[in-house]
């Protein structure tokens, strides 16, 4: 059979031009038909659960629905957290596991069998799959059955307004790169985080909304569109915060907060520079392990009419990691009614910094999530977010790079 560049562009542009008005129920389908034409059998896709534990497959004609895969233990997990494509041999050809990367946020796996594979396959598999994922986070926004397969357990309608507003879970430059967890995933309500990366710098912010359930919510809901508007304005931290402060106290009225963490790096010279509005100090990790909390002048939370905030400001190393997360993390109580504790947060990080050192952001952002979690017992009474920040340096000019 042809597998040369010529007939994969053929096949790729078929997808394409066909893609433009599918309905989203008939693209599964479709995906099983281009397969099929390089000789693939048994497609499945499989989307990452809210919880971020568990692949699960995606329901079409033509697709093959299983047992949901877990991500810490199997080939499809594998490839989701490397962003790798696995091969596994199998005794009538090979079982192959694409990730399924928008950007570089990853929508999932897709995973099919052929009777051998060599170098053109992989070629025009990795792109055939870059393009699978291109056509599902565009038609998702077209139905419901995408986010209805990720769903493991009823959601919440707080919940359901906070997975609205996050952008996506990783985005990863050659400068910098970004990766965040929200617990529990399917009660989650006043935690939140946003980040845009302008020109040569990363905007970060992190949120924490007082109360619980919808009113906590609806706080972080005006939280994170006053930053995005003031952020979208070019004006600085300073006036970020004091944009964001009267938006809180003139929707909601006294007495009600939201704690923030207000960051830009320049992705060119790693300087860190960030307003802490009553929100825990983040954590710099250096060498696979803590080497301090980024401390400075607090100011008070968003919406409580703290004065002009002092601006803090640090110079990372190539490949420093800032982990930044919400209170959430360390006050959960165990069986003892003792905290959890901000040491026993950096013992947590260091042990999966050290375990996971190979992996990439994506994988640090989850195993420190699930670990955490796990060491408090599996519980999360309060809302816990985790967001992981690597600065990897270089220059900023993504045309010399891809050059």
């Amino acid at each position: 059979m042809d597998r040369s560049e010529g007939f994969g562009e053929r096949l790729l542009g078929v997808l394409l031009d066909r893609a433009h008005e599918m309905p989203p129920q008939l693209i599964a389908p479709m995906i099983a038909e281009e397969v099929a034409r390089i000789g693939g059998r048994d497609v499945t896709v499989l989307l990452q659960d809210y919880a971020q534990e568990l692949l699960v497959p995606l329901p079409g004609r033509g697709l093959v629905v299983g047992e949901p895969e877990v991500i810490a233990y199997s080939p499809a997990g594998t490839a989701f957290l490397r962003a790798t494509a696995v091969e596994v041999a199998q005794a009538d050809g090979v079982r192959m596991y694409l990730p399924l990367l928008d950007g570089s946020d990853e929508v999932g796996v897709m995973a099919l069998s052929l009777a051998s594979v060599d170098d053109d396959d992989r070629r025009l598999l990795r792109r055939l799959a870059g393009l699978v994922a291109d056509m599902l986070v565009t038609k998702h926004a077209y139905t419901d059955r995408f986010f209805q397969a990720r769903r493991r357990e009823p959601m919440s309608v707080a919940a359901e307004m906070q997975w609205s507003l996050l952008p996506p879970l990783t985005m990863s430059v050659p400068q910098v790169a970004v990766s965040g967890a929200v617990e529990p995933a399917y009660s989650v309500a006043g935690d939140s985080f946003d980040y845009a990366l302008n020109d040569d710098t990363l905007h970060v912010a992190v949120f924490d909304a007082m109360g619980h359930g919808l009113d906590a919510a609806m706080m972080a809901t005006v939280a994170v569109g006053a930053y995005r508007h003031a952020r979208r304005a070019g004006i600085g931290l300073a006036r970020k915060y004091a944009f964001m402060d009267r938006a809180i106290a003139d929707q909601f009225g006294p007495d009600h907060f939201v704690t923030a963490q207000l960051m830009d790096l320049n992705i060119a010279t790693g300087r860190l520079r960030w307003v802490n509005a009553g929100h825990p100090a983040p954590l710099l990790i250096r060498n696979y392990e803590v080497a301090r909390q980024l401390e400075g002048p607090t100011t008070l939370p968003v919406g409580l009419g703290g004065e002009h905030p002092t601006i803090s400001e640090d110079q990372l190393q190539r490949g420093d990691r800032v982990l930044c997360y919400t209170d959430g993390v360390i006050e959960e109580r165990d069986d003892q009614g003792e905290l959890f504790g901000e040491q026993r947060l950096i013992r947590c990080v260091n042990e999966v910094e050290r375990a996971r050192a190979d992996e990439g952001i994506r994988a640090g952002a989850l195993w420190i999530s699930h670990t955490l979690k796990r060491e408090r017992g599996g519980r999360t009474s309060d809302d816990a977010t985790v967001l992981l920040i690597e600065w990897r340096g270089g220059t900023a000019d993504h045309i010399t790079i891809l050059g």
